[in-house]
C-alpha cells in the first residue's frame, strides 16, 4: 500500500539561519526563516522545530502560517547559539492546491557559523542553509 502513496518532492522552499541584529536584545542573533522561493504560494504552513543531541533535547515548538506568497518569507524563530552544537531540525509541511508537501530541514552539529553563509535568496543577505 505504502508504494501506492505520492509524495512529492519539495523544491523552491528553504529554512535558512540568518545572523542579524535583533532590536529586543539589542545584539547580533540568529534567527530562522523558511523561503518560498516558487511561483505558487504555499497554504495552511505549518513548521514544527525541535533540537537533540545524544544525551539532550530542547522543546517542540510548532509555528502556524496561513498563507505564504510566491518569493517571499516568514520569520519563524529565534535560534540560541546554547544550541547549535544540537541537531536542529524544521518539519515543514504545506498544501500548493490540494497536494501535500512535507520536508524535514536539518541543521547538522556546529554547522550555523557565519564561515558556512552564502547569499540566500529572496532575503538578499547571507545566512547558513538547512539541508
Amino acid at each position: 500500500m505504502r508504494k501506492d502513496i505520492h509524495i512529492p518532492k519539495v523544491k523552491d522552499v528553504f529554512i535558512v539561519a540568518v545572523k542579524e541584529w535583533d532590536t529586543e536584545f539589542l545584539s547580533q542573533n540568529w534567527f530562522v526563516y523558511l523561503i518560498n522561493d516558487g511561483d505558487k504560494s504555499l497554504e495552511i504552513t505549518m513548521v514544527v522545530s525541535r533540537g537533540y543531541t545524544k544525551n539532550q533535547k530542547t522543546a517542540t515548538l510548532r509555528h502556524a502560517f496561513g498563507l505564504i506568497s510566491p518569493k517571499s518569507f516568514k520569520k519563524i524563530e529565534l535560534l540560541m547559539e546554547e544550541v547549535f552544537t544540537f541537531t536542529n531540525e524544521f518539519l515543514v509541511t504545506y498544501f500548493i492546491g490540494e497536494t501535500l508537501f512535507e520536508k524535514t530541514f536539518v541543521f547538522p552539529p556546529n554547522t550555523i557559523l557565519e564561515k558556512n553563509q552564502q547569499v540566500i535568496p529572496i532575503l538578499d543577505v547571507h545566512g547558513v542553509l538547512a539541508i
